[in-house]
């Protein structure tokens, strides 16, 4: 059961990870766009369709699956909160992507109702944050540096 779960949980976060890598993409497009008004308007509709129909339930998955890994080996013979400060650290940097997922909904919301004076150079920046999390999460997993 546990090595199903493992799969779903890949697979949702290279679900997660597609969308953290291009929304911030469309930003950098609608950003340096704004005036092209045909432009903008299908870019919102993107925008909203990739962050709540594969965003938010690929996030969820990811969670769930997680969490229910942690549960599986804590109720079993191998208790992955016993082999060392890779899970938290993990589970730390987990809880950033989160929060950071949830900052493309404040910035899409400012978009769509076009609020938004950031830059395309800012979302340039904006779209390394998953891309180093991402090293560090898989590191904590394959490397177990603690």
């Amino acid at each position: 059961m546990y090595a199903w779960i493992l799969w779903f949980h890949v697979i949702s976060f290279i679900s997660w990870f597609a969308v953290l890598f291009y929304l911030p993409r469309l930003y950098v497009y609608h950003a340096e766009n704004i005036e092209n008004k045909g432009f903008v308007e299908v870019v919102k509709i993107q925008e909203y369709k990739l962050f709540k129909y594969i965003g938010v339930p690929a996030m969820w998955a990811t969670i769930l699956s997680g969490s229910a890994m942690i549960y599986l080996s804590i109720s079993g013979d191998f208790n992955l909160f016993k082999t060392g400060g890779w899970l938290h650290a993990k589970l730390f940097f987990a809880a950033i992507l989160i929060v950071y997922f949830y900052s493309l909904e404040v910035i899409r919301k400012e978009f769509a109702e076009d609020r938004s004076t950031r830059s395309g150079k800012f979302f340039r920046f904006y779209n390394e944050v998953p891309t180093i999390l991402m090293l560090l999460i898989v590191a904590m997993v394959v490397i177990k540096p603690f």
